[in-house]
């Protein structure tokens, strides 16, 4: 039960901060593209990479895992709005925006992973 909690925490911070800053980006925007959730994603995917190394890096307790991961940057990033604004570009034939977000997302966000990753490394 404990773990549940500690998750739901990490989820609700990792939510918020998402809206926010989804939120602060997409009101800047100057065109119509989905900046926010694309930001939020590679930011994410970054960070996963971060946490993982410096967990394996410095022995950090198991326990960090499902509240950092699982919990912030579950709650941060969001595959599921990617993924619904990929379909919305398809079904309204904005065929070049919609290939264009697709892969910066993949791109970015394996790009941002191994970015994490490698600053860890050298530190």
């Amino acid at each position: 039960m404990k773990i549940l909690l500690v998750i739901g925490l990490g989820s609700f911070i990792g939510g918020i901060a998402r809206y926010l800053l989804t939120l602060f980006i997409q009101t800047r925007a100057i065109v119509v593209f989905p900046f926010g959730t694309l930001a939020v994603n590679v930011i994410g995917c970054f960070l996963m990479g971060l946490v993982f190394a410096l967990i394996a890096k410095h022995d950090m307790a198991a326990s960090w895992r499902p509240f950092l991961a699982t919990g912030i940057l579950g709650g941060f990033t969001t595959f599921s709005a990617f993924s619904l604004e990929s379909v919305y570009m398809l079904q309204t034939e904005q065929y070049g925006q919609a290939v264009l977000y697709i892969l910066a997302s993949v791109l970015l966000g394996l790009l941002a992973t191994f970015a994490g990753m490698w600053l860890v490394k050298l530190a």
